[in-house]
């Protein structure tokens, strides 16, 4: 029949429209524009949506782009790891101080022309002044409470993400949580791997450079001087120390049931009498007062007869540090065990560390404020 074809060619064209209609240009596809752009029923874009949960275990939801950024307390350190000082709009005076020991803000003197927020150390920004930088969101540290956080939020409505630097100074699982929060909140996803992947194998390295080693072989250390809400003398220390369970050191102070640092009687050091002592040179100026008003005291001790009394960097300075407790960790392997450290250089390690976290060099910086990596006479 001659309808026939007709038809065909009705249906064809038919076809043909509806197949222009629904496929649209290439490389694009239904509810989304060429940039990954959600589109409502009029096609326009729609505002990006933010959803996360925070190291509070708080849902925060952030409509728009995060562009204005404030971060108080000790997330300032972990969101300069991932993302410079870019798109920071506000900081804390405290944390404008470069002789603090803080290597990120040596690394970032910019952070000096930001406009104020709040005084600092410990974290309490004024609602007032966070209103005034206009931020996109506000990261906080662990150091501020929920309901703190939550006080801020409702006064100038804008939401505050709680992140950590966790509790084991170096890799820690918390910590490594927060960093991908903040490549998440900055999109430098990438860029928060990569930090967490280099301490990984750096937590690597260390454990094979030690685990072969007979315990018997090992000298005992002790690390005195450390900071904790302010310098101290030798008797602040930390039992189970993360830093030196990473190289598997015999830590006089671990046969104690407690971690974390700890103020510790010099007649218990006596009894310990450890074959290497480390201080710490946020400390230092501590210990050699303390020697010169009680010799006897050191002078009974092995490491101090056998000149084995050496200084690391400090690493605590508003929360620990986390770049600077590395590179003490390789200098500390290298004192404790210089045949398996025989092919690392403790400041180029350093110097390593920094620039890998920080984007330069710092060693020499930290050396000329704190005195560096070196053997100490006490006197």
């Amino acid at each position: 029949m001659k309808s026939k074809p007709f038809a065909f060619l009705l249906v064809g064209i038919m076809m043909f429209t509806i197949c222009l209609a629904g496929c649209g240009q290439p490389g694009e596809q239904a509810g989304q524009s060429e940039t990954g752009a959600e589109q409502g029923d009029t096609g326009e874009p729609q505002e990006k949506i933010l959803q996360l949960t925070d190291m509070e275990g708080r849902e925060i939801i952030i409509e728009g782009e995060v562009e204005r950024v404030v971060a108080v307390g000790s997330a300032l350190r972990l969101y300069t790891y991932v993302n410079g000082i870019d798109r920071l709009v506000g900081v804390e005076r405290a944390q404008q101080l470069v002789e603090s020991g803080r290597p990120y803000i040596m690394a970032n003197p910019e952070l000096a022309e930001l406009p104020l927020v709040g005084e600092g150390h410990p974290a309490d920004p004024d609602p007032e002044l966070l209103y005034a930088v206009e931020p996109d969101v506000i990261i906080a540290g662990d150091i501020m409470d929920r309901e703190q956080i939550e006080r801020i939020e409702d006064q100038i409505g804008v939401p505050v993400v709680m992140i950590t630097c966790g509790t084991d100074v170096v890799f820690d699982s918390n910590m490594y949580e927060s960093l991908r929060i903040i490549g998440r909140l900055v999109d430098r996803e990438e860029r928060a791997e990569e930090i967490i992947e280099y301490m990984e194998s750096c937590r690597e390295e260390l454990a094979n450079l030690t685990a072969a080693i007979p315990e018997e072989q090992k000298p005992s250390v002790y690390v005195g001087g450390l900071s904790h809400r302010g310098q101290h003398g030798i008797e602040s220390t930390a039992a189970n120390s993360p830093l030196l369970s990473a190289i598997n050191a015999r830590n006089v102070a671990d046969e104690l049931d407690v971690s974390g640092t700890i103020m510790i009687d010099k007649e218990q050091i006596l009894q310990w009498d450890p074959d290497v002592l480390i201080i710490d040179q946020n400390g230092l100026s501590i210990v050699q007062e303390d020697y010169k008003k009680n010799p006897s005291f050191y002078k009974a001790l092995t490491a101090v007869k056998n000149d084995r009394v050496y200084g690391q960097l400090p690493y605590v300075s508003y929360y620990n540090n986390i770049e600077t407790a590395l590179a003490d960790i390789y200098y500390v392997g290298k004192v404790l065990y210089p045949e398996q450290f025989a092919d690392i250089d403790p400041v180029e390690k350093a110097d390593e560390i920094y620039s890998f976290f920080l984007g330069q060099p710092l060693y020499e910086t930290m050396a000329e404020l704190f005195g560096g990596f070196k053997q100490i006479e006490l006197q």
